[in-house]
């Protein structure tokens, strides 16, 4: 069987059999089953699920990195593929399943040919990319101690096959999660003025934090605040003691995001104090934003084009990726990848067209066979 097809049977399995973050095991399994059986080395390194194989080139030369999620989302799938997910309301919604087969691809490409190989190649088959966490389990080995540059790639459902969107600077946002909670003093709903109405203080909360985008923030940074969940009372006539709400930051900016972070606490206690509130504010910082070096884009175009490819800028996203963790050690670039127009990622139809397969392995193949320290262009 040729290895085009040999890698859509593997990319099938994997999407008939998703499982969702640090539950990997069986998907590792099967990744270390494949590369095992080709002779790929794997690293003895301490995760529990997700591994790192590693192609040893014949020549001096960097040692790089290719970064490839691996699990999946908690949806149910409705794409009607033949192959569609066999585990119940969980589905390779966000291509996972394509970055593991390319990754795949790209070890026994390289592994084929390693005579023309300068330097080393570690494939990181990641867990935990959907927690926005899951980076952190690679760092916490030493994996990354000797690796010079990184690059990570994404199925991208608005643009066609054979087209990579690519461009220098930040790419994704900076992650980080806030929870607010208000609380006031219960009472009947015919005598609120008996008690401090939490559900008032929290809707004051949500209008005025909108200004911190509005006011605070330099009208020509990417920045958005959103207010996700609220939650009080159990019943229609009692207005609770109680009211909590999430939400969502999204910055580029590394000062910007500081600045929300001051602003929301300041935001939420004040105004809940102008209430007779009290507020308190847990901030859950997540990924910071992923940037892409100026010379790792400039060499991933110049592939691009090698492999008849087509580029097109990299647009903006105020999604996240844990890739950006991996980022802050060494230069990375992170490459969408297109894999045929369709539904969005983390949406029951979504779908990676089979054909996307071989074309991104052979371009992943060819950009680490070309490995130097410095692109001139």
């Amino acid at each position: 069987m040729e290895l085009g097809e040999r890698l859509i049977e593997y990319f099938k399995w994997f999407h008939k059999n998703p499982e969702l973050s640090y539950e990997e095991y069986r998907t590792t399994d099967k990744i270390r089953e494949i590369l095992t059986k080709a002779g790929v080395e794997i690293l003895p390194c301490k995760l529990e699920t997700g591994l790192v194989a590693v192609v040893r080139g014949k020549q001096e030369g960097p040692v790089q990195a290719l970064r490839c999620d691996i699990d999946a989302l908690p949806i149910t799938e409705e794409t009607g593929l033949s192959y569609a997910s066999c585990q119940s309301g969980k589905m390779h919604a966000c291509g996972h399943d394509f970055h593991i087969v390319s990754g795949i691809g790209c070890a026994l490409g390289l592994q084929e040919r390693r005579e023309e190989l300068a330097g080393t190649v570690k494939i990181i088959f990641q867990p935990g990319e959907e927690s926005s966490l899951g980076a952190l389990k690679i760092l916490e080995t030493d994996v990354m101690d000797d690796v010079e540059m990184i690059w990570g790639i994404h199925a991208d459902p608005t643009n066609e096959v054979g087209m990579l969107g690519i461009r220098e600077g930040y790419v994704s946002a900076a992650v980080d999660r806030f929870v607010i909670t208000v609380d006031g003093v219960g009472c009947h709903g015919a005598h609120p003025d008996d008690g401090v109405d939490p559900i008032l203080t929290a809707a004051a909360i949500v209008q005025a934090l909108q200004s911190v985008v509005t006011r605070n923030v330099n009208a020509f940074q990417p920045a958005l605040l959103s207010v996700t969940r609220i939650e009080a009372g159990n019943t229609w006539n009692v207005i609770p003691e109680k009211a909590v709400m999430e939400g969502t930051v999204r910055t580029m900016n590394r000062e910007d995001r500081i600045l929300f972070e001051k602003r929301v606490r300041e935001i939420a206690q004040n105004t809940a104090l102008a209430y007779g509130a009290k507020a308190a504010v847990e901030w859950i910082a997540g990924c910071p934003a992923t940037y892409n070096d100026e010379e790792m884009v400039r060499k991933s175009i110049r592939i691009a084009n090698q492999c008849n490819m087509k580029v097109v800028p990299e647009e903006s996203s105020m999604g996240g990726d844990d890739f950006s963790f991996l980022e802050e050690k060494i230069p990375g670039c992170y490459i969408k990848v297109g894999t045929g127009k369709g539904q969005a990622i983390h949406q029951p139809g979504f779908m990676v067209d089979e054909g996307s397969i071989l074309p991104t392995v052979i371009y992943l193949k060819e950009l680490f066979l070309a490995n130097k320290i410095k692109e001139n262009g």
